[in-house]
């Protein structure tokens, strides 16, 4: 069976929300995150991650 057009791969999100200071940067606008620190990778900030995924959603 074949993926579907608008099919993204899966994004693979932090696995834990910090529960306080010190929080990641966001890779976009450097704002922080609700991530911490200490997580490797891609982070965003609640608003980059809203706007990364209006963009990257199927139009219909």
């Amino acid at each position: 069976m074949s993926e579907d057009y608008c099919t993204i791969g899966a994004v693979t999100k932090p696995p834990v929300k910090a529960d306080g200071p010190p929080y990641a940067e966001c890779v976009l606008c450097r704002k922080p995150t609700e991530y911490p620190e200490s997580y490797k990778g891609i982070t965003l900030c609640p608003v980059c991650e809203w706007q990364e995924a209006e963009r990257t959603s199927c139009s219909g």
